[in-house]
């Protein structure tokens, strides 16, 4: 799916995702908040019992029988021989002698932690008792270890649960926006066949004045009938072509090598009538070999005409349009400068918007840039545009390069590119300015806003 081409779908699909990411992190949560407080409970639990049992054996306690995991110290008592090291704690025994008060800490050694509590006993005798968490601490690395598998098995719910959620939640969008371009690609398919009829009609209209000597005012008015219904024609064949692009991938049978350099002389061919009414000169300047690229033929010359369409309409008479192609680095480059006005370098992503209503050409709009790039990126592709007021206007379309195909030498003959210099005199009743194309008419509908 072409992401330029379908902002709308992207928007789906970034809706969809968000609805997962938040699910999953809300389960993520509720394990991590359940898990602290089975983890907090546990801790807390143990500890109390282990002490109360710890200070149960430290003043009643057998030195010679303690308790399970419970080693006692007294004077007088020899140690048992599984007893840890490092006990007992002398200098707490000698405290508690002296301020007959009990003494409890925490000892952490062998990998292990131990609680120790020394105490005076009723009659008079000091007692360290020294209990073993090991079996405590065990338990809680198996309770970590529960709650790392109930994570996963969380996550892994939240990622099915917050699909289907995004799914459904997301499906009357979905929906909507299915309709929508089914709509735009059945209504731009009915409309163009009647609008085509009138555009011919206004052109017979329009001859036959021209022929009758009709006044002036008359000629003008189908000028201009003409130029409307050719902008309508253009406006619809570029809504088949957004809709087509939106609609998904092309298939396979459908790309081919492509070459650039013999398209772009055949584009300029097809604008001579108009480069000659404007008494422009456009020159192609491409290598002394071929050019390829993976894409479609159709596509991609709609997209080198509205670059020249564009160059065109915003060039003055007499101007100037250069198209150079290059490669480089495995990438094909076609530049299209001209002389016109230019435009301010703030307004660069504003030529590429949808029917963006702009103060040149008489504030028409339309798709003609916008539709340039869904085109481009489809065929993993890049445009860009650069000018200045009063320094013209360069853009600069860059597609990846593809092999020759069999049968084609990798090198050659020189393309002989010659320059489309305009005649002084503008064709016989100034009726047509437009490129050719299945509804003719006086240029795009001014896409751009230089």
């Amino acid at each position: 799916m072409n992401p330029s081409a379908s902002a709308e779908w992207a928007a789906v699909r970034r809706a969809r995702l968000r609805i997962s990411v938040i699910t999953g992190a809300i389960i993520t949560l509720l394990v991590t908040v359940a898990g602290g407080v089975a983890h907090t409970v546990m801790v807390d639990a143990q500890n109390d019992q282990v002490w109360r049992e710890l200070r149960y054996g430290a003043m009643y306690g057998d030195p010679v029988k303690p308790p399970v995991c419970t080693w006692l110290y007294a004077p007088g008592v020899e140690p048992l021989s599984n007893a840890p090291l490092g006990f007992p704690l002398r200098a707490d025994m000698e405290e508690v002698r002296g301020a007959r008060e009990a003494v409890e800490r925490t000892v952490e050694r062998d990998h292990t932690v131990y609680l120790v509590r020394t105490q005076p006993r009723a009659d008079g005798e000091v007692v360290q008792a020294v209990f073993d968490m090991r079996f405590q601490l065990a338990d809680r690395g198996h309770l970590w270890f529960a709650l790392a598998v109930a994570e996963a098995v969380g996550l892994l719910a939240a990622v099915v649960t917050g699909a289907l959620l995004g799914r459904r939640a997301v499906a009357p969008l979905a929906e909507a926006l299915t309709r929508q371009q089914r709509f735009v690609t059945d209504a731009s398919h009915e409309l163009r066949t009647p609008v085509t009829q009138v555009h011919t009609r206004a052109q017979m209209l329009a001859r036959q004045a021209a022929d009758q000597d009709l006044p002036g005012p008359h000629r003008d008015t189908l000028a201009r009938l003409v130029a409307s219904t050719g902008r309508l024609g253009e406006v619809l064949d570029d809504l088949l072509l957004s809709a087509s692009l939106a609609a998904g991938p092309v298939r396979g049978p459908e790309h081919r090598p492509v070459e650039l350099v013999a398209l772009a002389r055949s584009v300029v061919a097809e604008e001579s009538d108009r480069v000659r009414a404007c008494r422009l000169t456009v020159v192609v300047d491409g290598p002394p070999h071929p050019l390829f690229v993976d894409g479609v033929p159709s596509a991609l010359r709609r997209a080198f005409g509205e670059l020249l369409s564009n160059a065109i309409r915003h060039t003055p008479d007499e101007g100037r349009i250069d198209m150079i192609l290059s490669r480089s680095g495995g990438t094909v480059r076609l530049v299209v400068a001209d002389n016109g006005p230019g435009f301010e370098p703030a307004a660069v992503e504003q030529l590429f918007r949808r029917f963006h209503r702009g103060s040149g050409d008489g504030g028409r709009y339309g798709l003609g840039l916008a539709l340039l790039r869904e085109v481009v990126t489809r065929h993993g592709g890049t445009v860009a545009a650069d000018g200045h007021p009063g320094q013209g206007a360069r853009f600069t379309i860059r597609l990846p390069e593809c092999a020759a195909p069999p049968g084609v030498p990798a090198e050659a003959r020189p393309v002989e590119v010659h320059p489309v210099t305009a005649t002084h005199g503008r064709r016989p009743g100034g009726l047509r300015r437009g490129r050719p194309g299945p509804v003719g008419g006086p240029g795009r509908p001014g896409e751009s806003p230089r």
